[in-house]
């Protein structure tokens, strides 16, 4: 594996990769992603938006763009889907569509389902009136990247007056077997007027190599719709991820979204909700469960620019051995964006001494008509309450476990999918009775 001594050297060899592929749909936009990237550059330290998280210098020491990933050997992806719950399976392999490993897709069922690339290619009207319109490749390197470099994606229609029965499961697995994985991959969906349905993206890899993974999803809410929208990151090895989320809701939409973050080096979520229609309902959950060296940076944007909407936003994170998690949360309510009301919270319990959390909610109002508030905590737990459970002889180990277990899972209550909680309950237990 080469090694690339600085970040401008890397840039380059990027940029090279680039101008040495060929691209056949979405030129385009691929070429102005790339200029934006160029004039970007990766981020380091120095910028505020990624100080606690040195994805650049990572990125550095463990891959090479000039290296393309191996052929993969997944015969089967049973092992990898979620117990018990009944859902149209759609499965990306290092960055590829996989139809063999995906469920088989009946296209008279309610909701229209394609690759993203054959739906630019047909010229949609759909797809050309919001492709790369909510990810914005003029201020994140990574969605320039993801912009420029995406292989393939999913494109998922839900017309309206709808309402899907099954959860759409997107599988992205990464096979490091033999050698790097670097995956770039794009989810659109487009939920029309009176429709509702859930979205799950679940990552997963394969061998001990070094996995880049770096998502884009860019998801349109038309009037009275609805979107449950989970995320669960629970990865093995050594797996550096970047995922940009962006939601654009309409009239009286609503939207809950929940992400679960446990494993891999280093995890950034960029999530991005544009509130662009009046009396919409927003409700964004998300919990990291963090032990050994793992990374978990949460940015989250905010943007209330239309009056009497509601958004409720509620991070937690048990930090445990040497891991580090990072919250920074914007609110921003525009001058038209009156009777505005918009809640959030970042609450952190640090389990060790080497244990670290940044936070920094923030609130920007130029609205006066509004009800606002933000708020953040970090500490360990209640010794009055461990001390309680004690006394009724409980071992240390289990009331340990039982605190954090009371302190995580609430913010699965807002889950509708009562599989996808459930499995995602065991999940938390599991890993809380792990780390103690």
């Amino acid at each position: 594996m080469s090694i690339v001594t600085s970040a401008k050297d890397l840039k380059g060899e990027i940029v090279n990769r680039f101008h040495s592929t060929e691209f056949n749909f979405a030129v385009e936009q691929r070429k102005k992603a790339i200029v934006n990237f160029e004039k970007l550059g990766l981020p380091l330290t120095k910028n505020e938006e990624y100080r606690f998280t040195p994805l650049a210098k990572n990125l550095e020491k463990n891959f090479s763009w000039a290296k393309p990933n191996s052929p993969s050997s997944i015969e089967s992806v049973t092992p990898l889907l979620i117990p018990g719950v009944d859902a149209t399976v759609l499965v990306f392999v290092n960055g590829s569509y996989s139809s063999i490993l995906s469920s088989a897709i009946d296209q008279s069922a309610e909701v229209k389902i394609t690759t993203l690339s054959e739906a630019i290619q047909k010229k949609s009207d759909l797809v050309g009136n919001y492709f790369d319109q909510l990810v914005n490749s003029e201020l994140d390197p990574f969605a320039a990247l993801n912009t420029a470099f995406w292989s393939e994606g999913i494109f998922i229609h839900v017309p309206e007056n709808t309402t899907v029965k099954k959860p759409i499961l997107i599988l992205h697995i990464a096979d490091a077997t033999t050698s790097q994985v670097i995956a770039h991959t794009r989810v659109m969906a487009i939920v029309g007027e009176n429709s509702q349905f859930t979205l799950i993206e679940k990552f997963d890899s394969i061998g001990s190599n070094p996995v880049f993974h770096n998502v884009s999803a860019e998801i349109v809410l038309k009037e009275n719709s609805q979107l449950e929208y989970c995320k669960i990151q629970n990865d093995i090895g050594n797996t550096y991820q970047v995922s940009n989320s962006s939601i654009h809701q309409s009239d009286s939409s609503k939207v809950n979204t929940f992400t679960l973050t446990m494993n891999g080096k280093i995890v950034r979520n960029n999530l991005g909700i544009t509130i662009a229609g009046e009396k919409c309902e927003s409700h964004f959950h998300g919990l990291y469960l963090l032990t050994g060296d793992t990374l978990a940076d949460n940015h989250t944007v905010v943007d209330h620019r239309k009056p009497n909407s509601f958004s409720n936003e509620i991070y937690k994170g048990v930090m445990d051995g040497h891991s580090k998690g990072v919250f920074n949360g914007k609110i921003f309510v525009r001058p038209h964006a009156q009777k505005t009301n918009a809640f959030q919270s970042n609450r952190n319990i640090l389990v060790s001494d080497t244990a670290t959390i940044n936070t920094k909610p923030q609130l920007e109002i130029w609205a006066d008509d509004v009800k606002c508030s933000h708020g953040c905590t970090s500490g360990q737990l209640d010794e009055e309450a461990l001390f309680y459970l004690r006394s009724r002889g409980i071992s240390e180990k289990s009331a340990k476990a039982m605190l954090l277990y009371a302190f995580a899972t609430d913010v699965l209550e807002p889950i509708k999918n009562e599989e996808l909680k459930q499995y995602m309950d065991q999940q938390i237990a599991e890993r809380l009775n792990k780390s103690i």
